[in-house]
């Protein structure tokens, strides 16, 4: 495991000169080259650390397999409507607590064996078993109280509580159907319903996915092929960039993407999604569970100027665990305003002449080891000494997502994930019995007004606690090449549909 040789503080241009030589990566095939044999290449900022969504943790995870070679039961579309893909058609009871699936015939998984409901079942017994690390086990799973399966080919999800959000959650890629008889292989080789299966792993360097001859619609297939090659930082995506070897860079949080729009064959695409940016702090850690120190901390940090600093502007700031793209979402910021003042008030009342002393882990994408500087800078103004941790994310995942941080700067890309904060073993550890009964009356509430009312308090809650220090929402920054056509704008879910996407020279020349 390789350990960061950044050093503090860091500027944005030390932080680019330090990568200058991952840069020398192999070039790849030229644009034209690509067009022609119908491939596309594809910049991931972080490496999965395993292929199979319905354990791992990592968004890039989704980016690679979901909807190439993993399938739901549904299909969320870029502009956060359901449509159907393993299952034709759906019905929820008037009380939604049942939802009956009618499951698409004559599929089959890559391996051979028939997609029916017996896999449907499994794989959703497997997302709520004892020790499953299913990331939309609260969200999802827990609130499955059975599941019958009358034919092989349907499949009746009976609820505890009504879940209005059910046939979005089904279409995440927490929810992807998995084969009986290879699920347990899924991290490395994931057997799936999709167009395509993974060819290559080339650990530390890319991802290559090829068409897979069982797929329903293969003789149809547009795209032969793709490779998602991994460049961690500004320097190297613009390197890879202006060498042609990338045909596409998803940012989740738009970070300076001036150099990487600066080549005319490039187009910069702005869109919405549901991210949230936050300091999370550990409640575990005795200063941190006080609540005056968690709103000094809040209080201390200029979130505007952190969003100008590290995003050029593209943000919005946030006051709580959602984003202005969720259904009912209020704008909470002002409950803590930068304020310098008032942190170090609260930091006396709590901690008297003490002093404070917290590491920041900060894990690989450039918002973290960017923005790391900002929120020190910040919080040591307020009295706060901070010691910056750069990680690895296999060391991220192994430390602060384990609970071994005090302060950690980490993006949340899942829509409605708040339930996260109903679960004390949580990384952030936050363990409060006031708000899993509002999420609990949330949940059970059959009253569309009482609900938006609940769920208004639920983030008002969350903000009076301060629970974390929420930041932005930032834009999602796309660069595409010109050419290009079915990438995404707006991203409800991350996920790169390779089978929707088109070389125009190609299709102009058909």
């Amino acid at each position: 495991m390789r350990h960061s040789a950044l050093s503090w503080p860091l500027t944005r241009r030390a932080y680019l000169a330090h990568t200058l030589a991952l840069a020398a990566a192999p070039a790849l095939a030229g644009a034209a080259q690509r067009a022609h044999q119908r491939w596309v290449v594809i910049n991931l900022s972080l490496e999965p650390d395993s292929l199979d969504p319905t354990m791992a943790a990592s968004a890039a995870v989704g980016e690679v397999v979901h909807y190439n070679v993993l399938e739901g039961l549904t299909r969320i579309e870029e502009n956060g409507s359901v449509a159907p893909l393993l299952a034709q058609r759906w019905q929820m009871d008037a009380r939604q607590r049942t939802c009956t699936l009618q499951l698409r015939q004559g599929v089959r998984f890559h391996d051979g064996t028939p997609f029916d409901a017996a896999a449907v079942r499994f794989s959703f017994e497997r997302a709520r078993a004892p020790g499953s690390t299913n990331k939309a086990r609260k969200t999802l799973f827990d609130n499955i109280a059975h599941i019958a399966t009358p034919d092989a080919h349907t499949v009746v999800l009976g609820l505890h509580h009504a879940d209005a959000h059910l046939p979005f959650r089904l279409g995440e890629n927490t929810a992807v159907i998995l084969s009986p008889a290879s699920a347990g292989a899924a991290a490395t080789a994931p057997v799936g319903t999709g167009p395509y299966r993974v060819q290559q792993w080339q650990r530390g360097h890319s991802i290559t996915l090829e068409p897979a001859s069982t797929y329903r619609h293969a003789k149809t297939l547009y795209m032969r092929g793709a490779t998602f090659r991994f460049l961690y930082t500004p320097e190297a995506q613009a390197a890879a960039l202006h060498g042609e070897e990338m045909d596409l860079f998803l940012h989740f949080a738009t970070n300076s993407v001036r150099g990487l729009v600066a080549d005319s064959r490039y187009q910069l695409l702005l869109g919405t999604s549901s991210s949230k940016g936050l300091l999370a702090l550990n409640h575990r850690r005795a200063p941190l569970a006080d609540l005056r120190v968690r709103r000094a901390i809040t209080h201390a940090i200029d979130r505007e100027a952190f969003i100008r600093t590290v995003f050029e502007g593209r943000g919005t700031v946030i006051g709580s665990h959602f984003s202005p793209s969720d259904p009912g979402y209020v704008h909470l910021a002002h409950r803590y305003p930068y304020d310098p003042d008032r942190a170090r008030a609260l930091l006396r009342e709590a901690l008297g002449s003490a002093p404070l002393r917290l590491s920041l882990a900060l894990p690989p994408p450039p918002y973290a080891r960017l923005g790391g500087p900002v929120l020190a800078a910040d919080l040591e103004r307020v009295g706060i000494t901070v010691e910056p941790r750069p990680l690895e994310w296999a060391q991220w995942l192994a430390g602060p997502f384990k609970g071994d941080f005090d302060m950690t700067l980490i993006t949340h890309v899942e829509p409605l994930d708040y339930p996260i904060y109903t679960d004390p073993g949580y990384y952030f550890g936050y363990d409060s019995a006031a708000f899993r009964q509002l999420v609990q009356r949330h949940a059970q509430s059959e009253s569309p007004r009482e609900r938006a009312r609940l769920f208004a308090q639920l983030q008002r809650h969350l903000a009076e606690d301060a629970v974390n220090a929420w930041l932005y929402a930032s834009q999602v920054g796309t660069v595409v090449r010109k050419g290009l056509r079915g990438v995404w704008m707006h991203y409800p879910i991350f996920v790169h549909d390779i089978a929707a996407l088109r070389w125009e020279s190609e299709e102009d020349t058909a």
